[in-house]
C-alpha cells in the first residue's frame, strides 16, 4: 500500500471518528432535552392531578354552604360558572406548547380560586355552618388542595425553567431547534396579587 493511500486512510478515518464524536454529542444533547421535556410534562401532570382533585371537591363543598346559606344565591351562581368554564376546557399536551391556550387554562383556574373565595368567605357570616364538622372536613381538604396547587405549580415552573434554560443556551440550542423543541410558559401570578389585600374590622 503506498504512503498517499495510507494518508487517505487515515484522513479518512479522523473525519469517520470526527462525525461519529459529532453524531453521539448531538443525540446525547437530545436525549437530554427529552428528558427535560418529560419533566416538564410530568410536573404539568400533577398540576392537573391537583386541579381535578379541587374541582371534584367543589359540589360537595357547595352543598354543605348551601344547607346554611340559602339566599347567597349569587355566590353559589358564581362558583358554578367558573367550576363549568374550568370543566368545558380540553387540556391536552399541546396547552404546553401554546402561550395563548396555557393562559386560557390559568384563568379559569384563577377564576374558579377567585369564586371559591367569595364562597368561604360567605360562610363567615353563618356561625352554625363554621362549626359544622362536614364544612371543616371540605374547608381544610380545600386549603390543603390549595397549598398542593401551590406547590406543584412552584414545582412546574422549576422544570420550565430548567428546560427552558436548555433550550436557549449554546449548543443544545442549535439541536433544540433543529428538532422542534421551544420555550413553555411559565405559571404567573394572578393580576393584582402583588397588592396586599385590605382587612377592615
Amino acid at each position: 500500500m503506498s504512503r498517499g493511500a495510507i494518508i487517505a486512510l487515515s484522513i479518512l478515518g479522523v473525519f469517520i471518528l470526527l462525525c461519529l464524536a459529532i453524531a453521539g454529542w448531538g443525540f446525547g444533547v437530545y436525549n437530554k432535552l427529552v428528558s427535560y421535556d418529560e419533566n416538564v410534562k410530568q410536573s404539568w401532570g400533577q398540576v392537573e392531578n391537583q386541579y381535578q382533585r379541587r374541582f371534584d371537591l367543589i359540589p360537595n363543598l357547595v352543598e354543605t354552604v348551601k344547607g346554611y346559606a340559602k339566599h347567597e344565591a349569587d355566590v353559589f351562581e358564581k362558583v358554578a360558572e367558573a367550576r363549568s368554564s374550568v370543566g368545558k376546557l380540553t387540556v391536552t399536551p399541546q396547552v404546553l406548547e401554546d402561550p395563548q391556550a396555557f393562559k386560557r387554562f390559568q384563568q379559569a383556574q384563577d377564576a374558579l380560586s377567585s369564586a371559591l373565595s367569595r364562597l368561604l368567605a360567605v360562610s363567615e357570616n353563618y356561625p352554625n355552618l363554621k362549626a359544622n364538622q362536614n364544612f371543616l372536613s371540605l374547608q381544610a381538604q380545600l386549603e390543603g388542595t390549595e397549598n398542593r396547587i401551590a406547590v406543584e405549580r412552584r414545582r412546574f415552573n422549576e422544570a420550565v425553567q430548567g428546560f427552558n434554560t436548555l433550550v436557549r443556551t449554546m449548543p443544545a440550542a442549535i439541536i433544540a431547534s433543529m428538532t422542534g423543541f421551544h420555550e413553555r410558559p411559565y405559571f404567573e401570578a394572578v393580576e393584582g396579587a402583588n397588592v396586599a389585600p385590605k382587612v377592615q374590622f
